[in-house]
């Protein structure tokens, strides 16, 4: 019987190695989005790579899950905020099907964060001030307007990302249209730190009756 080699190098391979930081659970905040910025902190204390990058789940018009890392813009009380073409295929997920998940995982500090709500278009406005924020090569790339379309020949690319450097050059106030900013309004948001052990701790969050209740999961 052949060597399974792909179990082999995952089974090597070390998890929740720790150590990881103490989680004191006597003094939670009422809110989830208060626990949120406070383990962002941390993370960013701890020089955490990249601890805005979070991965957003959708469901396509087949109900088969999509998912992609992006960056979180920021965070309101308990929404969550990121950007993208309307035009993409996320952009077109959201449109049919609002309900989303969020996730980030801090392996360093064996911490993960998961939310569950309704994402809704911020507007115009909002989708312009966004835009303007974005570095001058990440606006040229999304004034091409093809997000996940097939690519065939890079000079198409090359040649497109050309023609938008100089129309934002000729117009730096210039916007895109399909630009939108997105809030997730979270229903449920669940706070995990691991442990070596794995008797890993778990609060959850979950919005009901105008407030938020909170609650310990079992591992």
């Amino acid at each position: 019987m052949m060597s399974n080699q792909a179990e082999e190098l995952l089974h090597q391979l070390k998890s929740l190695s720790g150590p990881f930081p103490l989680w004191n659970l006597e003094h939670l905040p009422e809110q989830p989005g208060k626990l949120f910025l406070e383990w962002l902190r941390l993370a960013i204390e701890n020089n955490v790579k990249e601890p805005h990058a979070m991965t957003l789940s959708t469901l396509d018009q087949q109900g088969y899950p999509d998912a992609r890392v992006l960056i979180l813009k920021n965070i309101i009380e308990d929404t969550f905020y990121f950007a993208s073409s309307s035009n993409s295929r996320k952009g077109q997920q959201l449109h049919h099907n609002p309900k989303v998940a969020l996730t980030l995982y801090w392996p360093a500090l064996g911490r993960q964060i998961r939310i569950r709500g309704i994402a809704q278009d911020e507007g115009d406005e909002a989708g312009a001030s966004d835009f303007r924020k974005r570095k001058f090569g990440a606006r040229v790339v999304a004034m091409t307007e093809r997000q996940s379309q097939q690519l065939v020949e890079e000079d198409t690319l090359n040649r497109s990302i050309e023609v938008q450097k100089k129309r934002l050059q000729e117009d730096p106030d210039f916007v895109a249209s399909h630009w939108r900013l997105y809030a997730v309004h979270a229903q449920e948001v669940e706070f995990w730190q691991g442990d070596t052990d794995r008797k890993h701790i778990r609060v959850q969050y979950t919005w009901q009756d105008e407030q938020w209740h909170k609650n310990r999961l079992w591992p």
